[in-house]
């Protein structure tokens, strides 16, 4: 029985027993074979990053098949809390672990493109998951602004906790990271343009 757990702007997540089966549904608006190529594009790419997160060891859902004319991928369905739900109880400590993750993604040149707590499972220890978004640089740029990504979610959800959060954040991503000064130097540059809009 299909049990929607989340609906995004291209696809929709149901959990089937243990697995979390993401469904990247027909857009209207966009001309059919416009549509089908991005949607299988998208897909097949996804599943590309899944397969990197197993042969690396990362905590993510495990790839269970990819079925790119259905548009479907079935992974696995990560147990656990939110850590958005979490995170404030013990924000250093998990701010550092996120970083390190990063770093961990960062070296295999993976860019994750919607790094929230949202988007991150707290159990034995801090699980990614949503990786539809993602896609393989090793640009600093792109990585810089992945890390932004992250500085605005936590100054938006945690922002009793947003500055402290972030140097832990920031910490561990160094610890982990061998590129970490490139990417640090391009972060200042992409937040100064952010605020420049914002003016």
């Amino acid at each position: 029985m299909k049990n929607v757990i989340g609906k995004g702007a291209e696809a929709v997540i149901y959990k089937e027993e243990d697995r979390a089966v993401k469904h990247r549904v027909k857009k209207g608006y966009r001309h059919p074979d416009i549509d089908s190529g991005l949607r299988k594009f998208r897909t097949r790419r996804e599943a590309k990053v899944l397969e990197k997160l197993s042969a690396i060891d990362f905590p993510g859902p495990k790839l269970i098949k990819m079925d790119d004319k259905d548009m479907k991928i079935d992974m696995e369905f990560i147990e656990g809390e939110k850590l958005r739900d979490v995170f404030e109880k013990n924000h250093i400590d998990y701010a550092e672990e996120v970083g390190k993750k990063i770093g961990r993604l960062h070296k295999e040149d993976i860019i994750h493109a919607d790094l929230t707590t949202s988007n991150m499972i707290a159990k034995d220890q801090i699980h990614f998951i949503d990786f539809g978004l993602s896609f393989f640089s090793t640009k600093d740029e792109d990585k810089a602004v992945d890390l932004h990504l992250l500085d605005r979610a936590l100054e938006s959800k945690h922002h009793r906790v947003y500055d402290e959060s972030m140097k832990a954040v920031i910490k561990g991503y160094s610890l982990e990271y061998p590129g970490h000064k490139e990417v640090l130097s391009r972060l200042k540059k992409v937040k100064e343009r952010g605020r420049n809009k914002k003016k």
